[in-house]
């Protein structure tokens, strides 16, 4: 039982028996008659693993608050648990009596902040020459608290972040026992405006570079497609040797005589044996291969009088050039090197090589998923066996989102074949019972797997490999899981119409069809990818038009449409010159790169418009224009009306089946007259963009 303290001015409004857990999920373990969870009254920590379900990326030691060094102290002490005790159970009868309402999240780790933030600020009156105990402390010494801290070169964020919980003891002080200076300190002031935290539209994180973006991208999707299948056969022998192995070595001579009289056999020996010496013998896979555990491999390798023929005997083999550094996976997929030769991308998958590539395989995965999902770090870490699955038609990943919720709800993710087999892969290699990106060997599954750990491991792994694998070297660089995200969501709005679509997989998609301003800030472009980008996307641009052109001059039609006129009559001219000049079709593509052809190529038609001077846009009557916005408004395209639009051959395929679709929800009786009217329209343009191609023809 603790004692009541000399400053209290009242007993605590929580018994020393009061759960701290209260209104929320149990864990099963937790629920169980005996089991024990954090009480009020506890002085020295709080641990909620097992109590309460904790994120998958997130450490043990996060989800466990320590009361140690200033917060020993029995007055900080119960100040920490009152204030936590509060921000925890905001929705407690107490609490909610004594009218007190705090900002913020309440889970293990803010609690763990809160901890921390209140121990610094103890050390912080010790250093200064402050009483002991904030009993002795005004609101002045909690301004200059944070005055000291906008010295020490901390962020404004950190800095809000202590702001937030001197601005919550103030709010707390009617159901805290002990003394606490009085009033907020900054009234009618938010925690940002005195941290001075602005808000920008513009998205503080980088994207990954272009220069280690492709190499990483590139080295895991190799290690899933090519290496993976070599792995997982090494791996899966080296199981079915230990699984048949026995405990006792009787029989070992005759097991070892009969071994060696196969001349198909082979020793095994370690890839780095040093040149100009003898292989090195791999003793515990020979045991596992003569079909004895590992662990009793000195019958073989030690040179007692007992067990010197053994050994002489293998050595003998070795000598006789019987080894093999491929024991567990036979023959290896062939790359090309870096030296211009050929061979397997690995010297040889021994035990202690099984153990690094496993990892790197689960790195690989990692980095395929964050890399092209748009998923966030928590949202991959939850990530349960058997994830993918259809979702409107489409392969997806099915997850749960933490960020901004507290129902955990499910969630899915829209993603292409290569991340299915990278999934696949994660699963075969993970031990946990539910989760696929997991500690990937037994002694370590209490441990929780990094994000950046792995990332950066993948990177390094990689680059210390390149002799043998044949893989770009990855340029080392500064990158975070959320930072592929970022990178993502700029590389899909450089293409039409994708907008849309990242603002769902953002989960920031606004009311209205465009995303909104987060969204926008995600995809904003970064000055690193913007030459890359601009020649990727002009050269695919060059390969359609000359496309477009060759089909022309072969008589073939293009497109219909105002639009599609303008595009031939530039293709007539340049052919024209071309004939005139006698040229071949260097001279053609030399014009049709110097001739000002505007396409924008999309997926309902292709436009014409020039950015500088969009004369006769439809898209643009009547518009508000966003600043610093050139050219067409995508979003307000009109192709069966505007002078620019061209329809091309690939497009009338999606509006011969959006007119049927419409005529269906037009006939159906059961459709709302809202809806009918819509769909009614939605025909009108349809069947405007079908006529126009039927006159053109």
């Amino acid at each position: 039982m603790n004692l009541p303290l000399p400053q209290q001015r009242c007993p605590s409004l929580f018994p020393d028996d009061e759960p701290v857990v209260q209104g929320r999920s149990l864990l099963p373990a937790a629920r169980e008659p005996g089991a024990y969870l954090p009480r009020f009254g506890d002085t020295n920590f709080w641990d909620f693993n097992g109590v309460i379900k904790r994120p998958a990326n997130v450490n043990a030691t996060d989800w466990k608050v320590n009361f140690s060094l200033e917060l020993e102290d029995p007055y900080w002490n119960l100040l920490t648990r009152e204030l936590m005790m509060l921000t925890f159970n905001q929705r407690h009868p107490v609490v909610l009596k004594r009218g007190v309402v705090l900002d913020g999240s309440s889970n293990p780790r803010t609690l763990n902040n809160i901890a921390s933030r209140l121990r610094t600020v103890a050390r912080w009156a010790q250093k200064n020459g402050l009483p002991p105990h904030p009993d002795g402390w005004t609101v002045e010494d909690l301004r200059h608290r944070i005055t000291d801290l906008s010295t020490e070169s901390l962020s404004p964020q950190s800095i809000r972040n202590h702001v937030s919980t001197l601005k919550n003891l103030a709010a707390a002080a009617p159901a805290l026992s002990l003394p606490w200076p009085e009033g907020d300190p900054w009234p009618g002031q938010s925690a940002r405006q005195v941290a001075v935290l602005t808000t920008s539209s513009v998205i503080a994180t980088p994207t990954v570079p272009p220069k280690t973006w492709f190499p990483l991208i590139r080295a895991a999707w190799a290690y899933i497609r090519d290496f993976a299948p070599d792995i997982l056969r090494a791996d899966g022998r080296l199981r079915e040797l230990r699984a048949a192995a026995r405990t006792s070595i009787v029989g070992i001579d005759e097991r070892l005589d009969r071994w060696l009289a196969d001349p198909r056999n082979k020793v095994p020996v370690h890839a780095d044996s040093l040149d100009g010496y003898a292989p090195e013998p791999q003793w515990a896979l020979m045991m596992l291969l003569l079909g004895y555990e590992s662990e009793r491999s000195t019958a073989l390798s030690s040179s007692e009088s007992s067990r010197e023929r053994r050994r002489t005997l293998i050595l003998d083999a070795i000598a006789e050039g019987r080894t093999t550094t491929h024991t567990l996976s036979r023959e290896l997929v062939q790359v090309c090197r870096p030296d211009g030769t050929t061979g397997p991308w690995h010297p040889g998958i021994d035990t202690r090589a099984l153990f690094e590539l496993k990892t790197a395989l689960r790195d690989a995965a990692f980095t395929l998923v964050v890399g092209l999902s748009m998923m966030r770090d928590s949202e991959i870490h939850e990530i349960l066996r058997d994830p993918v699955v259809e979702h409107y038609s489409t392969p997806a990943i099915s997850s749960t989102k933490i960020k901004g919720t507290t129902d955990r709800p499910g969630k899915h993710w829209w993603i292409a074949e290569p991340l299915v087999d990278a999934l696949a892969v994660a699963e075969a290699v993970s031990l946990h019972p539910e989760r696929v990106f997991s500690p990937v060997h037994a002694n370590k599954q209490d441990g929780t797997v990094v994000g950046v750990s792995m990332l950066k491991a993948f990177m390094t792994f990689v680059n210390a490999n390149r002799a043998w694998t044949g893989l770009d070297e990855i340029p080392v660089a500064y990158i975070r899981p959320h930072m592929f995200r970022r990178t993502m969501a700029m590389l899909t709005d450089q293409f039409p119409g994708s907008e849309i679509a990242t603002g769902i997989q953002l989960k920031h998609l606004a009311t209205r069809a465009l995303a909104n301003a987060t969204t926008r800030g995600y995809a904003a472009s970064d000055k690193e990818w913007a030459t890359y980008l601009k020649d990727a996307l002009d050269n695919v641009k060059f390969r359609k038009i000359k496309d477009l052109y060759e089909r022309h001059t072969a008589g073939e039609e293009i497109g219909f449409g105002p639009g599609a006129e303008r595009v031939k009559d530039a293709f007539e001219q340049i052919d024209a010159t071309v004939k005139a000049r006698n040229g071949d079709a260097r001279t053609a593509d030399t014009l049709l790169r110097t001739t000002r052809i505007h396409i924008r190529f999309g997926l309902l038609n292709n436009c014409t418009a020039d950015h500088a001077n969009p004369v006769g846009a439809v898209c643009l009557e009547n518009a508000i224009i966003p600043e610093g916005h050139t050219g067409p408004l995508d979003e307000r395209c009109r192709p069966d009306r505007c002078a620019n639009s061209m329809i091309g051959l690939e497009h009338l395929p999606i509006y011969d089946s959006h007119q049927r679709k419409q005529l269906e929800i037009i006939n159906s009786p059961s459709i709302p007259t809202c809806r009918r009217d819509l769909a009614e329209r939605e025909l009108d343009i349809t069947r405007n963009v079908i006529s126009m191609a039927r006159e053109a023809q």
